[in-house]
């Protein structure tokens, strides 16, 4: 799988990288932690989602549940924890009404909000030049970022290793990219309504 990204075992127990992140709350913890198992998680995401996109996807959305749910709960066994964790998130993507496959609606694009605004947004070319404008109104590694991702499909990996970036921080730029172009959208959608309705 290239888009996971293998790192050297820096000899610490799963328990005492447990215990680090939830006294420091230091996501590169956290991620040197969750890259031990990625495979695992994707493992159990493509047996429930049978899609391999989706199943990178749930990967990721996996590792931001992690960053809260971690710290609320006693984990004597991270791997075991995990894999139910991983387990627990798929049934309830399955569950969601919108995330069955209908003619309209493909279960593949279904990420979060952000992301479903985001790809029907890239489907209808109309919205294109205000797509571009969006973007145009992000910080600069933000706005990379959003480029790779989307618009030239590159995996977080792939985005890491051209940029230089960690992991996490591709996370974060992507993740507070998405959020800032949905708010520029919106704010874009509304201030057409009105011509809209009077033509």
């Amino acid at each position: 799988m290239s888009f996971i990204r293998n790192i050297p075992d820096n000899s610490l127990s799963d328990k005492e990288l447990v215990n680090r992140y939830k006294n420091s709350g230091d996501l590169g913890v956290l991620g040197e932690l969750y890259q031990r198992y990625m495979d695992l998680v994707y493992g159990v995401c493509l047996k429930y989602f049978k899609d391999t996109e989706q199943s990178k996807d749930a990967v990721m959305q996996i590792f931001e549940e992690l960053v809260s749910k971690l710290r609320k709960h006693e984990v004597e066994n991270f791997k075991a924890w995990l894999h139910q964790v991983a387990k627990n998130h798929c049934l309830m993507q399955l569950r969601t009404p919108r995330n069955l496959k209908t003619v309209e609606f493909k279960t593949e694009l279904v990420q979060s909000e952000e992301n479903v605004h985001l790809n029907g947004v890239l489907e209808r070319e109309e919205n294109f030049q205000k797509l571009e404008h969006c973007i145009g109104t992000l910080a600069e590694e933000q706005h990379l970022a959003i480029r790779l991702f989307y618009l030239e499909q590159k995996s977080y990996h792939e985005i890491a290793e051209s940029t230089g970036k960690e992991w996490n921080q591709v996370r974060s730029l992507i993740q507070n990219g998405r959020r800032n172009l949905k708010l520029c959208m919106e704010k874009t959608e509304t201030s057409v309504k009105p011509i809209q309705k009077s033509i």
